[in-house]
C-alpha cells in the first residue's frame, strides 16, 4: 500500500472546484483535504477540524484520516497541496480523508445539502475509476445506497432512543429500545440492566412469603423513597397492572433491598 500523495488535477462538484489527490490510503485510492471539505459544504476549516477532533476515536489513523503534520514524508508535499508556510506553521491540523472517513464526517454533519453533495462525490470523484477498472459500472451507486441506509437507520435508532428516554412508562422505555437496536443489529434485543432487579413477588418466591409481606417489611424498615426515584435498596418504576391496561408504581428491589429484606425475615423468625 503506497503512502505517496498525488495530485492528480483540479476536480469539479457543480461550481465548486477542489483539489483532486490520489494516494496515502492505497494505490489509486481518491482522498480529499479537510480545507476543500469544508469549501464543499460552505462551512469552514475549523468547524470541520472541531467535528473531527470531537470525535477523533472513530476516525482512524491511515484508514480513515491522516494528519498531515503528523509526519515529515507528508509534511513535504503541503506546498504541492496549495498551503504556504504560513498556514502551515498556523495549523495544528491538516486532515486529509478518505471516502470511509469522509462517510463518518456525513454522519456528523447530517444535513440534505450533506447527501447531496456525496452523491455527487461517490459517484464522479472517488469510486468512478475503481468501477470503470474493474468494469462494475454500478459500484459507486450501489456503496452510496448501502451507506444511505446504513445511516438512515442509525438516525432511526436514534429518534428512538430519544424518545424512550423521554418517556416515563418503563415497558414503552424497554421495547423502544429494543425496537431501537433491532434497527442497529436486526435483532429484538431488550437492553439488560446495568444490575439485578427484582420485584415483591420475585422476592417473595425466593423466601418463602407472599408479595405483601414483602412489601409490609419493605415499609417497616423505610427502605423505599418517598418520591418517585431510586436508592440503593431499589427504584420506582411503572409496571402494568395485571388486572388492567393502566400502568401502576411497583418498587423494584436492588440486591441490597433484597439482602436487607432477607436479613429482617431471618432475625423475625428467629425472635419467633
Amino acid at each position: 500500500m503506497t503512502t505517496q500523495l498525488k495530485v492528480i488535477g483540479r476536480e469539479h462538484i457543480g461550481k465548486i472546484e477542489f483539489t483532486g489527490i490520489e494516494g496515502g490510503f492505497g494505490d489509486d485510492k481518491k482522498a480529499m483535504l479537510v480545507k476543500d471539505i469544508a469549501k464543499i459544504h460552505s462551512s469552514t476549516v475549523k468547524r470541520v477540524n472541531e467535528l473531527i477532533n470531537r470525535n477523533r476515536r472513530r476516525f482512524k489513523d491511515g484508514i480513515d484520516v491522516i494528519d498531515l503534520l503528523s509526519s515529515q514524508k507528508f509534511v513535504v508535499v503541503l506546498n504541492d497541496l496549495g498551503f504556504n508556510q504560513n498556514q502551515i506553521n498556523r495549523s495544528n491540523n491538516i486532515y486529509l480523508l478518505s471516502e470511509r472517513g469522509y462517510a463518518k464526517l456525513l454522519k456528523i454533519l447530517d444535513d440534505d445539502k450533506a447527501w447531496d453533495i456525496y452523491d455527487q462525490l461517490v459517484d464522479n470523484y472517488f469510486n468512478m475509476r475503481v468501477a470503470i477498472k474493474n468494469n462494475e459500472p454500478s459500484l459507486a451507486q450501489q456503496r452510496r445506497l448501502q451507506i444511505m441506509e446504513d445511516n438512515a437507520a442509525t438516525r432511526k435508532a436514534s429518534i428512538m432512543y430519544k424518545i424512550a428516554m423521554a418517556t416515563e412508562s418503563d415497558s414503552s422505555r424497554q421495547s423502544l429500545l429494543a425496537r431501537a437496536a433491532k434497527e442497529l443489529t436486526g435483532e429484538m434485543t431488550i437492553p439488560v440492566m446495568k444490575q439485578k432487579e427484582y420485584s415483591a413477588t420475585e422476592i417473595g418466591k425466593q423466601l418463602g412469603i407472599s408479595a405483601n409481606k414483602v412489601g409490609r417489611i419493605a415499609n417497616k424498615l423505610g427502605i423505599k423513597a418517598e418520591q418517585p426515584g431510586q436508592n440503593e435498596y431499589g427504584r420506582w418504576a411503572n409496571s402494568k397492572s395485571q388486572h388492567s391496561d393502566k400502568e401502576v408504581p411497583q418498587w423494584l428491589y436492588s440486591e441490597k433491598g433484597l439482602q436487607v429484606i432477607r436479613e429482617k425475615l431471618i432475625i423475625k423468625r428467629s425472635d419467633d
